[in-house]
């Protein structure tokens, strides 16, 4: 007969692949589930104001202050394996060598938890859940809550006019009359178990995975640096709006 030792090791190592397969299997289920992510982005409005990182920094830079709008529909994303979704949109612009890849700053970002996430399911929970006194909720009470959950649908995005999180510089300090500019959503997905996943463009597809239907802004020139006063200089971090350089997005 086999030892307590040898008998606890046989049984550890069933569960471990048990719960190995049982993982792998859910990673692989998703790739039947379709994602038709569709997204609306425009630009509302640019400045450029001139500044320093910090008041005791002699160098003086220019940062991009850029307001946009952005309608997305990410609810395909999240299924029973999603864990949250990050979610950002980028400014694309090009490098001011030729030969380097276009530049790339995020401006704005949120993450997006799955209805798992938020209200996780524990054995405390169930007993609360199952302890509670019930009590028929009134129709009114029934008719908000289904709205509520209708409006708080995890992946739907509606900003207008939304203000950027992040102002963005260039490593030359330069951003004035940078050309070909562009804005672009993109998201990683965190799934409980598997592989993350990335933004898929409209022409890419997958399995049942079509790539996001939009999600990219007009082609847009950044303003030229006007400076209205000798004192007009904006100090970055200070909390005060940048009035050096303000000018309308030129759409192409």
């Amino acid at each position: 007969m086999h030892s307590a030792l040898v008998r606890v090791q046989n049984v550890f190592g069933f569960f471990t692949t048990v719960a190995f397969c049982i993982a792998i299997s859910i990673a692989l289920s998703v790739i039947v589930i379709p994602q038709v992510p569709s997204a609306s982005l425009e630009l509302r409005n640019v400045q450029v104001v001139k500044g320093r990182p910090h008041y005791h920094s002699p160098k003086k830079e220019e940062y991009a202050h850029i307001k946009f709008d952005l309608h997305a529909d990410l609810t395909s994303l999240f299924n029973w394996n999603t864990k949250q979704l990050f979610v950002w949109v980028m400014a694309t612009y090009p490098s001011r060598v030729a030969s380097e890849p276009p530049s790339q700053a995020i401006i704005w970002d949120t993450i997006i938890e799955s209805e798992s996430q938020k209200n996780p399911s524990t054995p405390f929970t169930l007993y609360s859940y199952l302890t509670a006194p019930t009590k028929p909720p009134s129709r009114s009470k029934r008719s908000s809550k289904s709205k509520q959950a209708i409006e708080s649908a995890p992946g739907l995005i509606n900003l207008k006019n939304s203000k950027p999180k992040y102002q963005i510089t260039d490593i030359s300090g330069h951003l004035s009359a940078t050309s070909n500019v562009t804005l672009n959503i993109g998201w990683n997905v965190q799934p409980w178990v598997g592989a993350l996943t990335w933004t898929m463009r409209e022409e890419s597809s997958w399995a049942r995975w079509i790539g996001i239907k939009g999600g990219a802004s007009n082609v847009f020139d950044m303003p030229p640096l006007k400076v209205k006063g000798i004192n007009q200089e904006v100090v970055k971090g200070s909390g005060k709006p940048g009035t050096a350089a303000e000018a309308s997005p030129i759409v192409k």
